[in-house]
């Protein structure tokens, strides 16, 4: 460390899991399903299949980099040993910025929860949401990660019941029937389906926390699988309970949707989505304090590269909210910031995709990863190009 104060290893395998939990399944569950049906209609769902892939094939390449050093690899060392230091300071610098607007997308999807509500002053709500988790965090690794398992296990559950909830209501002959949305809207969808999926990484960030570096390859095994089910579990649920022209007028479909197979309950399930997007907000805080700090003292930049006496990252975490709330003023839409939240983070995932392969000690690594590092840039590519 630049000073005296070190990290202290709170994480084990469950904080690790609800880390990657938290920092995937948050806002984007609970409002990019209409956002999406509304774009490209059931064909949408060919998005979520598609980005469950690549999402799947990054994070079992981020997996096999961290299995390859029993101490772990820190945030930068994931990119400085192949692409040499320069480049892995672009890298760096591209992850926080995107999990800075990370950070501002969630508090915008709290925001349309809170507009469920009625709430006015949806901006000053969101800021203070945010300041909150600061003062959280400043606190220590070991209050924000308690409050994570809580949050976790609280929406895991909630999640998980509303999928069983629906799908007896589900008819799918709208999907099997419909015709194929044109490529284009198919790949705008494909970006804007993408964020539900960023954040399992966050698994891997807080490496000098961790009490055993090796269960972190094993966490981000169980976050995918987790998330992948709950994600086409629920989206099979939503289109087939209430029809892709419902689900796609709704700010709010998941509680929408509830709602109108069990009227009354729209509530209950707009207070889980504000519960599950705080233990993404928490998360993202967490994973981008962390990386920031990583590169601070990776590059010698003094102020962030210091630890608190509670051995946190003081400055960082500060610097993090303050630029999601700066982010937050400049645009309060979800869609325009969950899309530049992606578009950022696939350069380090393509990255990250690299260094596995170049560092590969298996031909199934070598495999998986030069197919994630395929998929995931022509995602990137095709979406500039149509």
């Amino acid at each position: 460390m630049s000073n005296a104060r070190v990290y202290r290893k709170s994480l084990g395998l469950v904080e690790l899991v609800c880390l990657g939990v938290g920092g995937t399944i948050g806002s984007g569950i609970f409002v990019v399903p209409g956002i999406a049906a509304g774009i490209a209609g059931p064909s949408s769902l060919l998005a979520w299949l598609l980005v469950a892939v690549s999402a799947c094939l990054v994070a079992f390449a981020l997996g096999s980099i961290q299995s390859r050093s029993p101490a772990g690899t820190p945030f930068t060392a994931l990119f400085a040993p192949t692409f040499g230091r320069p480049l892995a300071a672009l890298l760096v610098a591209s992850y926080v910025l995107a999990s800075e607007l990370g950070i501002a997308t969630i508090a915008a999807g709290l925001g349309q929860y809170f507009a469920f509500f009625g709430v006015d002053h949806r901006l000053a709500l969101e800021i203070f949401v945010l300041a909150s988790f600061l003062g959280l965090n400043l606190a220590g690794i070991a209050l924000s990660g308690t409050a994570e398992n809580v949050l976790s296990l609280l929406k895991l559950l909630g999640i998980g019941a509303i999928i069983v909830a629906l799908i007896p209501f589900a008819h799918h002959r709208e999907i099997l029937s419909a015709p194929m949305a044109p490529l284009p809207s198919l790949l705008k969808v494909v970006i804007i389906v993408y964020w539900p999926f960023t954040g399992f990484e966050i698994s891997a960030i807080p490496v000098a926390e961790t009490k055993e570096p090796a269960r972190i390859a094993p966490a981000l095994m169980v976050v995918m699988v987790l998330v992948c089910v709950i994600y086409l579990g629920l989206n099979l649920a939503l289109i087939g309970a209430i029809g892709m022209e419902e689900l796609a007028a709704s700010q709010a479909p998941v509680a929408h949707a509830v709602d109108t197979i069990f009227p009354g309950t729209g509530p209950l399930v707009a207070v889980l989505g504000i519960v599950t997007m705080l233990s993404a907000l928490n998360a993202y805080v967490v994973g981008t304090s962390r990386a920031m700090q990583d590169g601070g003292e990776s590059f010698r930049i003094g102020p962030l590269a210091t630890l608190s006496p509670r051995g946190v990252p003081a400055v960082a975490l500060i610097v993090s909210c303050a630029s999601a709330a700066g982010l937050l003023f400049f645009s309060n839409h979800f869609d325009v910031l969950a899309a530049a939240a992606v578009v950022m983070t696939l350069v380090p995932y393509i990255a990250i995709c690299g260094a596995a392969f170049v560092g590969a000690t298996s031909r199934t690594s070598r495999v998986v990863s030069f197919c994630g590092a395929i998929l995931t840039s022509a995602i990137l590519v095709l979406y500039f190009a149509l």
